[in-house]
């Protein structure tokens, strides 16, 4: 299963390389922001980079990375990258915590980690096809999806056979709707949404690879606001599609570039911020586009592929630049 998470990254990386091309705001007709906006000029958003804002421990290497997410219940920020110290926590101060999952094969795929509304840390591994639920001393307590063994592989699997709808193809992001509803992306291969009840039993899923409304190129990121509305980053097709919790399509908004990485601000009036490739996009709820800021680099200051976002306000967010290996914090003056 490696190898083939081994070719999507490459297909990733060249993504990130078209992604910078546009960079003022296109559109289609109705579906694109909601119907508003299409072809205006962005606004730029007035944030600065914190600089320094993480205190590592002395000697640790940073590898690629991937996640990054903001405890509900503590306001510790937890982030996830694919070297020796694959979780690494820190105080909202930036002050470091700890480390776990050292010497580990399960992080080798790492992608993104969340926290539901209850503070269980999620954390999504698309190399194995599984979604891990920890508890606070980093323990799995519970799992979605299933690891195929290299033993059943080569003696009782049957090479390509459909496998059941609760399994992944390379999955990339979780969500939660009210009742406690899980809802994956999933993602690199099968390009679909599968939604779980609060028990991680298979209920439904919807989507297929494709470029017509509803269908989708890379899922990459799944969001759910305060009333339930299912927001999916639709990578490879350079847009935002919504839905219900039971899967009908609400909207689609297109957008300049490609979105990476969704993160919705806490409070009854939310915001969601976008991560892209070069940049970050500000929308309201409707699909507007509010602003943006950054410009692409792999350099402090710069922008690169936003591979997961965290927004706990208005005026605050966590990027993970997945290739220049670096967290940052951005503030609006």
């Amino acid at each position: 299963m490696k190898k083939y998470f081994l070719v999507t990254a490459a297909f990733a990386v060249a993504i990130s390389l078209c992604g910078v091309a546009l960079m003022n705001a296109q559109g289609e007709g109705d579906n694109a922001q909601g119907g508003r906006g299409a072809g205006a000029t962005i606004p730029q958003l007035p944030f600065h980079l914190v600089e320094n804002f993480f205190h590592y421990p002395a000697n640790s290497v940073v590898g690629r990375t991937t996640g990054v997410a903001i405890n509900p219940k503590t306001g510790n920020i937890v982030t996830l990258n694919r070297g020796y110290h694959p979780v690494l926590e820190f105080k909202s101060d930036g002050s470091f915590v700890r480390s776990w999952g050292e010497g580990s094969t399960m992080f080798i795929g790492a992608h993104v980690v969340r926290f539901d509304s209850q503070g269980n840390l999620w954390y999504v591994d698309a190399a194995d096809d599984e979604i891990f639920r920890f508890d606070s001393e980093g323990r799995t307590v519970g799992t979605l999806g299933t690891n195929p063994e290299p033993w059943t592989w080569l003696t009782h699997v049957i090479e390509r056979a459909a496998p059941d709808q609760a399994s992944f193809y390379q999955e990339t992001d979780i969500a939660w709707s009210k009742d406690g509803s899980m809802f994956v992306s999933d993602g690199y291969g099968n390009s679909r949404v599968a939604k779980f009840d609060k028990d991680g039993n298979f209920v439904k899923d919807w989507g297929r690879r494709g470029n017509q409304p509803g269908s989708f190129n890379t899922p990459h990121s799944i969001v759910i606001d305060n009333n339930d509305v299912v927001y999916v980053a639709d990578r490879g097709n350079s847009r935002i599609q919504t839905f219900d919790t039971e899967g009908n399509r609400k909207a689609v908004w297109n957008l300049p570039t490609a979105p990476w990485s969704l993160c919705l601000t806490n409070g009854p009036n939310q915001v969601m911020y976008v991560g892209s490739v070069g940049r970050v996009y500000k929308m309201d709820l409707t699909g507007k586009v509010l602003g943006a800021f950054g410009h692409p680099g792999r350099m402090a200051g710069a922008i690169d592929s936003v591979h997961q976002i965290a927004c706990p306000d208005e005026k605050t967010v966590y990027l993970a630049h997945t290739f220049a290996s670096r967290f940052d914090k951005w503030v609006a003056q």
